[in-house]
């Protein structure tokens, strides 16, 4: 290939002064350059001054629609890319898996650990994927002791299972049948738990155009060298956008001299972020935060305030007709955002942006909590005559009940308002400490910087929800 543009030598050599030669930012901008990427030389990649690991900052002021830099389709990592591309094209069929990741983990699983790998540079980048300190990586005790009551444990078992699934029933067979490639020795499952996080973290998956959306699954993820340097936060100032040939980042607003450019990873609650990347936003950063009351536990609130059998097993039958309905399940959650109870379509919007990131959000349906809190308020008359309905009333009350604002909170009924009260009641409770604890910790600076890393971004995932919940009950007293 040709030799590295001016303009990456130029940001080779500003970023290394006085540092060794192989320093690994110096090298993989000269891979860069080798690969045909093109940097802005408004910017620089660094670490000091990024909140966290690498980030891009501004080396003059930037204008709203600045092309910060170009990536051909080529200098994509992906199972397309990867020098063993025509085994995994062979053996799609059988790699073939729920995540549908596999392919890009057998492409990091070679090209990390090849010492002649094309992407050498790349992977210099991180030299301990552990340093990425998912959830995942924590003792179960600290887990459990530190997210009670925010979903992330749970995400994270569910997470493990299907490592161990797919590692020892796709993986290790692949890996027997192409031994001059593999070694399990060295490909191992911590190794693959490892470069998931990686995944989970700096992964993208290209959105698909709207007529294909009915039509296909998502787009396999993918690794995009420079992009995945940003960091990200909700009031970004820096988007990815697709075309044929490249993919280029580009300003949404104007950035200061010196300043760091954010792309964003989604309409991402914190409890997410920490699952899929490590971090948090400390409060009130985060306008996408949300809480969740898990929908059994409408269930559970409906049954703690019936007073006799004949209530408590009208309450079963409701719950039972509302599963039929698939309006509530044993396993789904109804998401609150600060200014609303997100609905299916806004959570659609969420999911188009976050996927173009490479999430894999937990909760693809939401239902209308509304309906499900009249159903179970109900008498037994009222409800037979529901039932005799088919479960539908007239279409503009379920209409004016599709989005249930935080305005339109104030004119629930009042059992309604009882039953979501005593729900969000027993949410709270499956927290380890209360929201003025959580207060008086993040208020007194002293105490917080006392706190350890993981102690502190806990913190923000807890207190966000914990505050959108309270905010809740004030609402429907």
């Amino acid at each position: 290939m040709a030799s590295a543009p001016k303009r990456f030598k130029a940001a080779v050599e500003s970023d290394a002064q006085g540092k060794s030669s192989a320093d690994p930012l110096s090298g993989f901008l000269a891979w860069c350059g080798r690969a045909g990427v093109e940097l802005n030389p408004k910017v620089r990649l660094s670490r000091e001054g990024a909140v966290a690991g690498y980030g891009m900052l501004a080396a003059e002021e930037l204008e709203a629609g600045e092309v910060l830099f170009t990536i051909p389709r080529t200098a994509l990592l992906s199972q397309h890319t990867t020098s063993i591309h025509t085994l995994l094209q062979e053996a799609q069929e059988s790699l073939q898996s729920q995540s549908g990741w596999v392919p890009l983990l057998l492409t990091l699983l070679h090209e990390y650990t090849a010492s002649n790998s094309y992407w050498q540079p790349y992977f210099s980048l991180w030299q301990d994927f552990r340093s990425l300190d998912h959830p995942m990586f924590w003792p179960q005790e600290e887990r459990t002791r530190l997210l009670q009551g925010t979903g992330i444990p749970e995400a994270v078992d569910k997470d493990l299972a299907n490592i161990h699934l797919e590692y020892n029933s796709i993986i290790l067979p692949f890996m027997k049948t192409h031994p001059d490639i593999f070694d399990p020795k060295l490909h191992t499952v911590e190794l693959y738990k490892e470069l998931v996080a990686f995944v989970m973290a700096y992964s993208f998956q290209e959105p698909l155009e709207e007529e294909e959306e009915d039509e296909k699954g998502p787009n396999p993820p993918m690794m995009v060298p420079v992009a995945d340097i940003l960091n990200h936060v909700a009031n970004h100032n820096a988007n990815l956008e697709y075309s044929p040939q490249c993919l280029r980042m580009v300003t949404t607003q104007p950035v200061g001299k010196g300043q760091e450019i954010f792309n964003t990873y989604g309409q991402m609650a914190n409890w997410q972020l920490l699952h899929m990347y490590g971090f948090a936003e400390p409060y009130p950063g985060n306008t996408h935060d949300t809480a969740d009351i898990q929908m059994v536990t409408l269930r559970r609130a409906a049954l703690q305030r019936a007073k006799s059998e004949a209530q408590r097993q009208l309450v079963s039958e409701q719950w039972d007709f509302l599963c039929q309905l698939e309006m509530v399940g044993e396993e789904g959650a109804f998401v609150l955002g600060w200014d609303e109870v997100l609905t299916e379509e806004e959570l659609s919007v969420a999911l188009k942006v976050g996927m173009a990131r490479g999430e894999s959000l937990m909760f693809l349906h939401l239902p209308l909590l509304p309906g499900s809190l009249q159903v179970l308020c109900m008498s037994e008359e009222e409800f037979k005559e529901y039932k005799e309905q088919d479960g539908w009333e007239d279409d503009s009350e379920e209409e004016e009940n599709s989005t249930l604002s935080n305005e339109a909170l104030s004119r629930l009924k009042t059992p309604c308002k009882k039953l979501l009260h005593d729900s969000v009641l027993l949410t709270l409770e499956s927290y380890g400490a209360d929201l003025k604890a959580e207060q008086d910790l993040l208020n007194n600076k002293e105490a917080y910087e006392k706190l350890t890393r993981r102690e502190q971004q806990a913190l923000h995932v807890r207190y966000g929800q914990k505050r959108i919940l309270h905010q809740l009950l004030e609402l429907v007293q």
